[in-house]
């Protein structure tokens, strides 16, 4: 009889439609680049919307190149709309430095944002994942947050990442076309 030393995980994912902004490359002072975006999750009835908004970092090949591809929407004050999935949920505190609420603690929700359903640039739909089965998705998912965490603690001087299979679930060919003025 085989034992196994895989570590098991409970993973707790929000899924949502929400508006992106605030893309970015993140250069930490140590260890590597990453891309970041903030996401105006909308929650509520449709009459009467509100907002929770995420700080993500993004995790996976394939979100990463989404959101790359929407940089320059979001930059022209584009409404770009997705759905998403997020991962990882923490919280992180800060104090305003500026406006009616400097000095005050201020309370940040932090996620990975690990995947992307759909993306919508000003109500025209740009993209939309191929279907996937499932449990070889769930696998995946796992899998990458596995190799995410791994990569994030180790030393910034170890060699080359760990390859990301959920990009691989995931790669497909947009639904649509990101070839509108906003994604040159």
């Amino acid at each position: 009889m085989t034992t196994s030393t895989d570590k098991q995980f409970f993973d707790l994912h929000i899924t949502g439609v929400g508006y992106l902004n605030r893309v970015r490359e993140v250069t930490p002072k140590r260890g590597n680049a990453f891309w970041a975006c903030d996401i105006a999750a909308l929650n509520g009835p449709s009459d009467d919307v509100s907002y929770t908004r995420f700080d993500c970092r993004v995790s996976g090949r394939e979100a990463e190149k989404l959101v790359k591809k929407c940089e320059q929407a979001v930059n022209m004050k584009k409404k770009v709309l997705i759905s998403f999935k997020l991962g990882d949920l923490w919280t992180d505190t800060f104090t305003y430095s500026k406006g009616d609420r400097a000095g005050q603690t201020g309370v940040s929700l932090k996620a990975r944002l690990l995947f992307i359903s759909w993306i919508k640039i000003d109500g025209e739909m740009v993209y939309q994942a191929p279907r996937r089965d499932n449990d070889q998705a769930e696998a995946a998912e796992s899998q990458d947050q596995q190799s995410e965490a791994a990569q994030e603690s180790s030393s910034a001087s170890e060699a080359s990442p760990v390859p990301s299979s959920y990009a691989a679930v995931h790669s497909g060919e947009a639904a649509g076309s990101f070839d509108s003025p906003a994604m040159h």
